[in-house]
């Protein structure tokens, strides 16, 4: 094996090594231009280029959770308003998720994890079976939209019993700009979907698990 050797004036040296084993063909480290800032890495594109990047953030950065404020009647339905963060025993974990007339933007690209419960009460009077379920729906071109996840339950005979569907997805977000989600309610008749500026009842969550 070969290697650079750089002495220090004290007499000390640091050396590069070639690898233990041969490579299959020979290698070459392309070095930055410029130093980079404190506390970046050196990462490779794969071909050999090395840039200073920023070091990965352990743990969770993006946190963020939104519940819709009031209560509606509805069967089929997207829901478009009366959306707004939770305030109650609540801490935001990054920047947080946008909302427009129902459709959230993600802070930054990531694998995310979405969670939409939905909670509904008050059948019309007579009716002896309510199904009721949430949509996820997901677009990744700022246009089409399409289901991702869909959950449902249903209840009998009890005018004010209440019922609730839980959906989930895992959506790998590339594009801030065109990778988007809304939430939907579906019954077989008009439903009572409970909203409340106080508590979690209908409501959604977002958590970004890692990088895309």
């Amino acid at each position: 094996m070969s290697n650079i050797k750089l002495v220090h004036s004290g007499g000390n040296s640091v050396s590069l090594t070639t690898p233990t084993s041969n490579p299959s063909s020979n290698v070459t480290f392309k070095l930055p231009a410029a130093d980079g800032s404190s506390g970046q890495i050196l990462q490779t594109d794969g071909n050999g280029n090395l840039t200073f990047v920023d070091k990965p953030t352990p743990g969770i950065t993006q946190a963020d959770q939104w519940r819709v404020t009031s209560s509606f009647d509805a069967a089929d339905s997207d829901v478009t308003s009366n959306w707004a963060r939770n305030n109650t025993d609540f801490a935001l974990i990054g920047s947080g998720m946008t909302e427009s007339s129902g459709i959230f933007t993600f802070p930054a690209t990531g694998i995310y994890k979405v969670e939409w419960v939905v909670n509904a009460f008050r059948m019309p009077s007579g009716a002896t079976l309510r199904q009721i379920g949430g949509y996820i729906y997901t677009t990744i071109d700022n246009s089409s939209y399409n289901i991702r996840a869909k959950g449902s339950n249903s209840i009998t005979t009890d005018n004010y019993a209440t019922i609730n569907s839980y959906q989930s997805l895992i959506f790998d977000v590339t594009n801030t700009s065109t990778h988007k989600v809304k939430f939907g309610v579906f019954a077989e008749d008009t439903m009572r979907y409970e909203g409340t500026s106080d508590k979690n009842t209908t409501h959604a969550t977002f958590i970004r698990l890692g990088d895309t």
